[in-house]
C-alpha cells in the first residue's frame, strides 16, 4: 500500500475517527487515502487554524480523545502553529499532519516549501518531516506513544507528496500501539506528602489540568473526602470537583477567581498541587502566595517541579497514579484514627464562600455583563459544557459561572489566542454531539474566525453560542488604565447597513444568518433568559450554532489585580443583600 495508505490505517488502529482540515495539492494523497480506507470521519474547516482548534477542544471533550488536523504544505502548517501552541501550553494531544513539497526540491524554494517541522518544533512533543516512505508507519507510531506518554502535548508529521505515493509493506493487521510511558510515585513519596499535609492545620489541595488530563477526578474527590481538605480548582481544573461540593473552596488568581478562593488560600498553611503548573495569573507575585505556607508539588513532568518555584517537597508523577496511591495511603491513616479532624477549617472555607461574593442582579440598559453569567446559571444546567478563551467575557465568566463536572469548562488557559471559541466548540460538539454546548466570546474574539460558523451550518453542529458585545477590546482596555490611555482599543462605528446599532459597529446577526446559522439580539435584561432558551430550542430543531448577542454597556470593569491575589480590586458593587447575587453556589449570609 502506499505510504499515506499506511499512515491512514494507524491513525484508525490508534483510536481516531473524526479529524478536521482543509485538503491542498500537496496532502491529496493523504486525502485519497483517507476516502479510499473509511472510517475517520473528516470535518471540512474554512480556515487551516480553525481545524487545528477544532482538534483542540475535540481532545479536551472526553478521555482519550486525539484530536487530528490536516493541511496542506507551506501556509497551512504555519496557520496551524497556533493551535500547536494553544496545545503545547496547556498538555493537550492533538496531531497535526502536512504535506510538503517533493523531498527533490524541498530545498529548491519550491512553491509552498517551508521547512515547517523546524517552525513547529518549539511548540510540540515532536515534528519530523519524513524523508524516507518506509519509516511512516514507525513515525507515526512514535507519534502517539509521545502525545499519550508523560506530559501529554502535539505531535506534527510533514508528509512530502512523494513519500505519500510510495509503495511501502506494511500489515495494518497485526500493528500494535506502543505502551504509554507515565511516571507514578512511589508510597514512600506518598507517605512523606500525606506526613507534611497531616502535620499542617489549613491544608489545601491546588487540583490542575494534570488532573482532569489524567481522568482522575473522581480519586480526587475521594482523596479530598478523606482527608477533609478543601480543594482549590486552577482554571484548567476546573470541574475536578464539583461547585457546589462542600470542600470545593473556589479559585484563586489574579483574575479567573473568586473572593472566597482567594481569601481561603491566604489563611492556608499548607498546600498540595497536583497536575498544576503553578500559573502566573493562579499565583501573581509569588512572594505573597507562598508566604507562610508550605508546598508538595506533583507533576507528571519532572521538570516542571520548582521551574515556578521551590517547594517544599516535589514528587514526579501521573496525577491518577499519585491519587491512588493517595486514597489507599489515607484509608489505612483513617481505619488507624492518624487523620486529624478538618471540619472546622473546610467549615470556614464554606463560610467564606457563603459571604463573599460578587454582584450580578443588575437591571441597567445597556446590560452589565454580570447579569448575562447570572442568567446563564439559569438557563444551563449541571450538563453543560462551556467553551471560552480569552477576554474579559472569559475572566468574568469563570468568576460568576458554575461547572459540576470535569471537561465541562474546555478553556484554552495558556496561549489564549483571539478566535479560539468558534471552532473548539465545534470540536467539543462533535465529540458529544449530544452534548448542551455553550461557547463564550467577547465581539473581538467572536469576530477572529467567525468564518468557522459556516463549519457548524454544512455539517449540521449545533451548539449555542453567548457573544457579549461592547465594541471594544475590554480586556487590552482596562490593562491600559495602568498606562492612562485609551488607544486603538475601541471598535465602535456607525454601520451604514445597519442604523439600528449606534455605534456598536458590526451587525453580528446578520453576518451570522448570512454564514446559514441562527442569530438572536438581546439589549433588555429580562430578554436574556427568554433569548438563552429559544437559542437551546432553535440549536435542536435546525442543527446549526445559534449566536445570542448580548449589548452590554461600553466600559465594565471586571475584578482583577495587576499584582497579587491579595489586592484583588473589585471595581463593581460586592453583593450585601441575597438577591444581588442569586445564582451564587451558597445564598449570601
Amino acid at each position: 500500500m502506499t505510504a499515506a495508505r499506511a499512515a491512514v490505517e494507524i491513525l484508525k488502529r490508534e483510536g481516531v475517527t473524526n479529524a478536521f482540515g482543509v485538503p491542498g495539492a500537496a496532502i491529496n494523497p493523504f486525502y485519497a487515502a483517507l476516502k479510499a480506507s473509511g472510517g475517520v470521519h473528516h470535518t471540512l474547516a474554512r480556515h487551516v487554524e480553525g481545524a487545528s482548534h477544532m482538534a483542540e477542544g475535540y481532545t479536551r471533550t472526553h478521555p482519550g480523545n486525539i484530536g487530528v488536523c490536516i493541511g496542506t504544505s507551506g501556509p497551512a502548517g504555519t496557520d496551524m502553529i497556533t493551535g500547536l501552541y494553544s496545545a503545547t501550553g496547556d498538555s493537550i494531544p492533538i496531531l497535526c499532519i502536512t504535506g510538503q513539497a517533493p523531498t527533490a526540491v524541498i530545498h529548491k524554494e519550491d512553491f509552498q516549501a517551508v521547512d515547517i517541522a523546524s517552525i513547529a518544533r518549539p511548540v510540540t512533543k515532536s515534528a519530523t518531516t519524513v524523508l524516507e516512505a518506509a519509516q511512516v508507519p514507525g513515525v507515526f507510531q512514535q507519534a502517539f506513544h509521545l502525545m499519550r506518554s508523560g506530559r501529554p502535548g502535539p505531535v506534527l508529521v510533514d508528509l512530502p507528496l512523494d513519500v505519500q505515493l510510495t509503495e511501502i509493506e506494511f500489515d495494518p493487521e497485526t500493528y500494535q500501539p506502543l505502551p504509554v510511558y507515565k511516571p507514578a510515585a512511589s508510597r514512600a513519596q506518598i507517605e512523606k506528602a500525606l506526613a507534611m499535609l497531616n502535620a499542617s492545620e489549613r491544608p489545601l489541595i491546588v487540583a490542575g489540568g494534570g488532573v482532569i488530563n489524567a481522568d482522575a477526578s473522581e480519586l480526587l474527590v475521594e482523596f479530598a473526602e478523606l482527608t477533609g481538605t478543601p480543594v482549590i480548582p486552577t482554571l484548567m481544573g476546573w470541574g475536578a470537583i464539583a461547585d457546589d461540593h462542600e470542600l470545593n473552596a473556589g479559585m484563586v488568581g489574579l483574575q479567573t477567581s473568586h473572593r472566597y478562593g482567594n481569601a481561603t488560600f491566604l489563611e492556608s498553611d499548607f498546600v498540595l498541587g497536583i497536575g498544576n503548573r503553578w500559573a502566573n495569573r493562579h499565583t501573581g507575585k509569588l512572594d505573597v502566595y507562598t508566604q507562610g505556607r508550605k508546598f508538595v508539588h506533583v507533576d507528571i513532568e519532572p521538570t516542571q517541579i520548582g521551574k515556578i518555584f521551590a517547594p517544599d517537597y516535589g514528587i514526579a508523577s501521573d496525577a491518577a497514579a499519585a491519587l491512588e496511591l493517595f486514597v489507599e495511603v489515607a484509608k489505612e491513616l483513617k481505619a488507624a484514627g492518624e487523620l486529624p479532624d478538618r471540619a472546622a477549617w473546610a467549615a470556614s472555607a464554606q463560610e467564606r464562600k457563603a459571604t463573599l461574593h460578587r454582584r450580578t442582579h443588575f437591571d441597567n440598559v445597556p446590560l452589565k455583563p454580570q447579569r448575562v453569567y447570572e442568567e446563564m446559571n439559569r438557563a444551563f444546567g449541571p450538563e453543560t459544557r462551556y467553551v471560552t478563551t480569552i477576554g474579559l467575557s472569559q475572566i468574568a465568566g469563570a468568576q460568576m459561572l458554575h461547572v459540576y463536572r470535569p471537561r465541562h469548562w474546555i478553556n484554552c488557559g495558556q496561549a489564549g489566542p483571539l478566535g479560539w471559541t468558534v471552532p473548539a466548540a465545534l470540536g467539543v460538539a462533535v465529540a458529544d454531539p449530544e452534548a448542551t454546548v455553550v461557547a463564550l466570546s467577547g465581539d473581538y474574539d467572536f469576530q477572529f474566525m467567525l468564518e468557522e460558523l459556516a463549519v457548524g451550518a454544512q455539517h449540521r453542529i449545533p451548539y449555542v453560542h453567548v457573544l457579549v458585545n461592547n465594541s471594544y477590546l475590554g480586556l487590552i482596555r482596562q490593562a491600559q488604565r495602568n498606562f492612562n490611555i485609551d488607544f486603538q482599543v475601541n471598535l465602535e462605528f456607525e454601520n451604514l447597513n445597519s442604523p439600528e446599532l449606534g455605534v456598536y459597529g458590526v451587525d453580528h446577526v446578520k453576518v451570522t444568518e448570512g454564514l446559514g446559522c441562527k442569530a438572536i439580539r438581546v439589549t433588555e435584561p429580562d430578554g436574556l433568559l427568554p433569548a438563552f432558551e429559544e437559542a437551546k430550542k432553535l440549536a435542536a430543531e435546525f442543527r446549526v450554532p445559534v449566536v445570542v448577542e448580548a449589548i452590554l454597556e461600553r466600559i465594565t470593569n471586571i475584578s482583577m489585580s495587576g499584582t497579587d491575589i491579595a489586592s484583588v480590586n473589585e471595581f463593581e458593587d460586592l453583593a450585601t443583600e441575597p438577591w444581588h447575587a442569586p445564582t451564587e453556589i451558597l445564598p449570601l449570609t
